[in-house]
């Protein structure tokens, strides 16, 4: 009977101590929040799988993930303070900061634009200059820059249709150009039925207009407070990015979970195709650059192009727009 009172005041005493030590730990936790720009995808992997894995909290950061979407534009919820870190394509960036957003990007995620053209073989339409009297099918706001670039550097002509987030009016032949993100709606048109040998494609990046996309932005005066949670909620990011690569089947269950609990209709095969292109737009080609790095050719490149179309009329300064907050170990 003395034995069985003696290691029932020892398990409470492991408990209690068990207990004041998570406690503790979460009392020193720091309180952010996230919010990426579209709904939970595969475009988002490292995130969620970061936060899944506990490796925000390993971070030091109590994260909360505000869910994307039409409704949730990550820079307005940004500017009014409504989420401490959001994702922004990097012409989004530049544009905001050239307006007086004081925002500031602290990793550049995606190294290499996914957007495209795609056209059918069958129209005749095989080089740039077969895009001239077409109809092109455009995306609104960001979406338009380097399409109209692309337009002014072949001197093309053609009609513009708006363009929804669907591919059908590709399908059915209501334009001859679609718009297209490659890790999504070009998925979406070969699983159409149409092979990748019937399609001319077209990469902005391959014609001297990449645009590096997903970046993660806070305001300046976020980061000011706390530079160390910046770097922080940066690193777990990246870690996160790096588990989902090298181990794809967990980072994929957790993206289906994260799109079942918003009631979003998925495809597991294509969340792979998906998966499998942001690592090849997110892992830099070159070995020594660490993974996160906005490169300030890249920088240059968006911010000029979009002074020469009048979308901004200054270009802000790299080193106020950009503070590092990676490791320098490329591993």
């Amino acid at each position: 009977m003395a034995k069985g009172k003696i290691l029932i005041c020892l398990v409470v005493i492991i408990l209690t101590f068990f207990l004041f030590d998570l406690f503790c730990f979460a009392a020193h936790l720091k309180k952010a929040s996230f919010l990426p720009q579209w709904v939970p995808q595969a475009q988002f992997a490292g995130y969620y799988i970061a936060y899944e894995k506990g490796i925000y909290k390993k971070y030091g950061i109590d994260l909360t993930i505000i869910p994307g979407g039409p409704g949730r534009q990550s820079s307005d919820f940004l500017k009014n303070h409504k989420a401490d870190f959001v994702t922004l394509w990097l012409a989004s960036g530049i544009q905001l900061r050239s307006r007086g957003i004081k925002l500031i990007n602290i990793a550049q995620i995606v190294q290499r634009s996914a957007l495209m053209f795609v056209a059918k073989k069958s129209k005749g339409i095989l080089t740039p200059y077969d895009i001239n009297g077409k109809k092109v099918g455009l995306w609104d706001s960001v979406f338009q820059i380097q399409p109209r670039a692309f337009f002014k550097k072949f001197n093309l002509k053609v009609k513009v249709v708006h363009q929804s987030y669907s591919v059908n009016l590709f399908l059915r032949d209501g334009v001859d150009v679609a718009s297209a993100m490659w890790y999504n709606e070009y998925h979406t048109i070969l699983n159409s039925g149409i092979n990748p040998d019937e399609l001319s494609t077209f990469f902005f990046s391959k014609y001297g207009l990449n645009f590096p996309e997903d970046g993660i932005y806070t305001l300046e005066d976020f980061y000011k407070k706390d530079p160390n949670l910046s770097r922080s909620f940066v690193k777990a990011s990246i870690e996160g990015w790096k588990y989902a690569f090298s181990h794809p089947k967990e980072a994929l269950s957790v993206v289906m979970k994260a799109l079942s609990k918003e009631h979003i209709p998925a495809n597991m095969a294509h969340q792979k195709w998906m998966l499998d292109r942001m690592k090849d737009i997110i892992m830099p080609k070159d070995a020594q650059i660490p993974m996160g790095k906005l490169m300030v050719e890249d920088y240059n490149r968006v911010a000029n192009i979009l002074k020469e179309e009048r979308l901004i009329k200054r270009i802000p300064d790299f080193s106020s727009f950009y503070k590092e907050c990676i490791d320098h170990d490329p591993k």
